[in-house]
């Protein structure tokens, strides 16, 4: 443990602003700090959209997503009147289904509970669909100016190496947040939210931190240590359970691809998929041709793997073509599959059926 003791909390926002000021990262839903000092305002619904998507996401894989959302739904009010099937779709590669849901259920909220106007309070935001601890204190602060502790895994990598916490992720939790809270400037605070995380994603980064370019430097303990990156401590994760299934990608004449809606409650609710064996995170489902849902000249494929956050799935993948089947109620045959709800899992498979691209995980079927 270190003997010097922590950096004085108003010491770090000073440092911490100049250096976003100059440094931020420039982002489609930030309003810029200088516009911000000339009176411009934070937009709370592309503060909001932005963080729903951000969830679990990385900035990259966001900025397309969020720029399709805007242009098809510029207000809270829009997405409010979307079908669902709309945002499912123009959600889909995104991960995390539930969050698109819960996307849909708060534009409605928000309009028909709020008169079409965000909450400006913590306890108020949570209130909505979708909306936990960090994403309220995420869009007090920057939509709002509110004095939240906002912290991301960036904010805790940051804060542990600052004050060389030893103590493991997640126990260490309460300790970072109550040295946040410290830290939060009166003025200024969706900022120095803001600047937190640019310095955890730009700099403090897990692997390899920049620390010579970094503001907090000199006062950061873990520097003084000398071994920066083997902060913050994680306790170890179990190995995730590894699941088997089948999709059967069936092919029209015309080309078009067999679909169905998957149930509306459980994983990947309400989106669309080949049809496929019973699989789920805590079973498998078969695997051979003879599984099919219905007789045709299946031919495998490959196998594509996915990760979801407590379980890897191996999919093996058959294809039938010239199919001619009168689809039953929730199935339909799609000529462009690329524009349909399909989760990430299913858009890999349909892709390794159509050998449209190789995937990681794919190999022969064995003799």
């Amino acid at each position: 443990m270190p003997t010097s003791p922590g950096p004085a909390p108003d010491l770090i926002a000073p440092a911490l602003l100049a250096w976003y000021d100059r440094h931020h990262r420039d982002l489609p839903w930030r309003v810029p700090p200088g516009r911000i000092a000339r009176g411009e305002r934070p937009d709370p619904y592309r503060v909001w959209l932005s963080e729903i998507m951000l969830q679990q996401t990385t900035v990259a894989a966001v900025k397309p997503y969020f720029a399709r959302f805007v242009e098809l739904w510029p207000d809270v009010g829009a997405l409010a009147a979307a079908e669902t099937d709309a945002v499912m779709k123009a959600w889909a590669g995104l991960g995390y289904y539930s969050r698109a849901r819960n996307l849909k259920a708060c534009a409605e909220t928000v309009l028909a509970g709020h008169g079409g106007r965000f909450p400006d309070t913590e306890d108020g935001l949570r209130g909505l669909p979708g909306i936990g601890a960090y994403t309220a204190a995420a869009i007090a602060a920057i939509a709002f100016g509110r004095s939240s502790a906002v912290v991301d895994g960036n904010v805790e990598r940051v804060v542990a190496r600052l004050h060389a916490i030893e103590t493991p992720l997640p126990e260490a939790k309460r300790r970072i947040r109550a040295l946040v809270e410290a830290m939060v400037p009166a003025g200024r605070p969706g900022d120095f939210a803001q600047a937190m995380m640019d310095l955890g994603a730009t700099i403090c980064t897990p692997r390899r931190p920049a620390c010579a370019l970094c503001p907090l430097r000199e006062p950061c303990l873990a520097v003084r240590m000398g071994d920066p990156e083997r902060l913050p401590v994680k306790a170890v994760k179990p190995d995730k359970p590894r699941r088997e299934g089948a999709a059967f990608v069936a092919l029209r004449a015309d080309g078009a691809v067999l679909l169905r809606k998957r149930p509306d409650k459980g994983l990947l609710a309400g989106m669309a998929e080949p049809p496929g064996t019973q699989w789920s995170a805590r079973q498998d489902g078969g695997t051979d041709a003879d599984d099919a849902p219905f007789p045709a000249g299946w031919r495998f494929r490959g196998r594509v793997r996915h990760v979801f956050t407590h379980f890897e799935l191996d999919l093996s993948v058959y294809r039938a073509d010239h199919v001619d089947l009168e689809p039953p109620p929730g199935w339909w045959w799609s000529t462009e599959f690329r524009r349909e709800a399909l989760p990430t899992v299913m858009r890999k498979a349909v892709e390794a059926a159509l050998d449209a691209i190789p995937h990681k995980g794919q190999r022969k079927h064995p003799a």
